[in-house]
């Protein structure tokens, strides 16, 4: 056998080798990365899962995860239980966020990049806000044809998926339109008798009585009476200027 015979075997058995070891026939290595568990295939799971939102909506996320963060932090600790780069990703998904279709799937590349943050952090950060009901995603794939054996399938970014849990939500009060809070409840009553008080010194006897009364038949009976009062007490300084004018 010379060499150029043994040369043409030795590509043979090479090749031979790639196809079984699912490797490129150009002596590369195919991506062989598995495919996450319950991944699904990318443009047919997003419909039922995005849902569309706005900017209030989203704002109202942002809102109650610091708030849960600080409720929820144990003395000693220096961060809550979702931590400053959980809410770091949060609020770069607010900005990323599709308002109408709900569409929102950065890669870990983009949220490490725009947020200088390791990747290890971040997924960290992602699973924490999962945990606590801020954020839900679908891993996904789609097709990639490779030459040989190698997978036909590569995992791409996951669908994510805003949300705030009741127990948040229940921190922001009234913002939310939930019932307020003692405190709040309190001042508001105190604007309101403040301005109930302003509006009684303008009324005359009549008006107070209709204004103070619940029972329609009193109020008028009242009213009547105070009318009466009111002209005698404008007669009364109607005739003391006459008298006054007359000695003049």
């Amino acid at each position: 056998m010379n060499t150029g015979e043994a040369a043409e075997r030795g590509n043979f058995f090479r090749r031979i080798n790639s196809v079984i070891n699912g490797t490129r026939t150009d002596g590369r290595a195919a991506d062989r990365k598995p495919i996450r568990r319950n991944s699904r295939r990318k443009g047919s799971c997003e419909a039922s899962f995005w849902r569309g939102t706005s900017r209030r909506d989203v704002q109202k996320v942002l809102m109650a995860a610091r708030q849960y963060d600080r409720a929820k932090k144990e003395p000693g600790k220096r961060n809550g239980p979702l931590g400053g780069i959980a809410l770091e990703v949060l609020a770069l998904f607010a900005n990323l966020v599709n308002f109408k279709s709900g569409r929102l799937d950065p890669s870990l590349d983009y949220i490490t990049d725009k947020l200088c943050r390791s990747r290890d952090a971040v997924v960290r950060a992602l699973k924490a806000l999962r945990d606590h009901g801020f954020l839900d995603w679908l891993r996904r794939f789609e097709p990639a044809p490779n030459e040989g054996r190698g997978p036909q399938v590569r995992q791409v970014s996951n669908a994510y998926r805003l949300s705030a849990p009741k127990r948040a939500l229940a921190l922001l009060g009234r913002w939310t339109g939930r019932p307020a809070t003692p405190d709040d409840d309190q001042a508001a009553r105190n604007d309101r008798a403040a301005m109930e008080v302003e509006h009684v010194e303008t009324l005359d006897l009549a008006e107070l009585a209709t204004f103070k009364i619940e029972d329609s038949d009193l109020a008028m009976a009242l009213a009547l009476m105070g009318r009466a009062v009111d002209l005698r007490e404008s007669a009364k300084r109607t005739e003391s200027q006459s008298i006054s004018f007359s000695y003049a």
